[in-house]
């Protein structure tokens, strides 16, 4: 059993000379569990694709870059998952938030018919501003009642592993990203994992929740206010697409 890790990009330059991308490497060298390591470039306008050719490219041959335009992160982690090799998918985000290490907690469900399974940070969010840890209570309730995922406690965790062909299935049917519309500045939207969580559990995937460590990472990627409007949007699009039969199976 093999496992593609999937690290989606955007404007990562500070991040790359901080060594991210080394500790990646390190890590992937150390287990051979994965067998590549999926770099999804979302347009980036920094130096971030001339430093990954550059510097990782030719040095570690399990990295492959795959350039987007910029259309937003779920656009690159979709793009991840189709374009990977192997059974099972993994993504993280780059900033490593929450460290490769505690992978090994997510693949030890591999073997319990588990077809999704997902990390969950703590409740109390560490490090991370008042504001922040307010909000993630307000949308927890909101999101709970508008697509009835109270089972699961963290859906916005970047840090989750699919079987690939359950993931595939559910990409197929997911109504939020069927076009592709280049975007303008950072895009990091919780659509994503609430459309594929969603769909996962209304087409019966077994979801499994795993605590795992956790820090709080500044980053320029993210906007409160912008965000959470974007949020609650992508539910009312959720909600209403459900109601009108749009997620049927095909």
């Amino acid at each position: 059993m093999k496992i593609s890790l999937i690290i989606p990009c955007y404007n990562e330059e500070a991040n790359i000379q901080k060594g991210v991308l080394d500790r990646i490497a390190n890590f992937v060298t150390e287990h051979p569990i994965f067998s590549e390591v999926v770099i999804v470039d979302d347009g980036s306008t920094d130096s971030t694709k001339e430093l990954i050719k550059k510097n990782y490219l030719p040095k570690f041959y399990k990295f492959k870059l795959i350039e987007n335009n910029h259309q937003g992160k779920a656009y690159a982690v979709i793009e991840g998952i189709k374009k990977a090799k192997e059974e099972y998918v993994m993504f993280s985000d780059i900033d490593l938030a929450t460290p490769l290490e505690e992978s090994e907690k997510l693949i030890e469900q591999i073997g319990k018919n588990f077809q999704v399974i997902i990390g969950s940070r703590s409740s109390t969010r560490a490090g991370a501003p008042l504001l922040r840890k307010i909000m993630a209570v307000g949308f927890i309730v909101v999101r709970n009642i508008a697509l009835g995922l109270s089972d699961i406690r963290d859906t916005q965790c970047g840090f989750k592993l699919f079987k690939r062909e359950a993931a595939l299935s559910i990409i197929g049917r997911m109504k939020l990203f069927e076009s592709k519309e280049d975007v303008k500045g950072s895009s990091v939207s919780a659509a994503f994992d609430l459309e594929f969580l969603f769909l996962a559990n209304k087409m019966g995937y077994k979801i499994k929740e795993v605590p795992v460590t956790w820090r709080h990472v500044e980053t320029k990627n993210v906007s409160f206010i912008h965000d959470t409007l974007e949020t609650l949007r992508d539910i009312a699009k959720i909600m209403y697409n459900n109601m009108t039969g749009k997620y049927k199976n095909k």
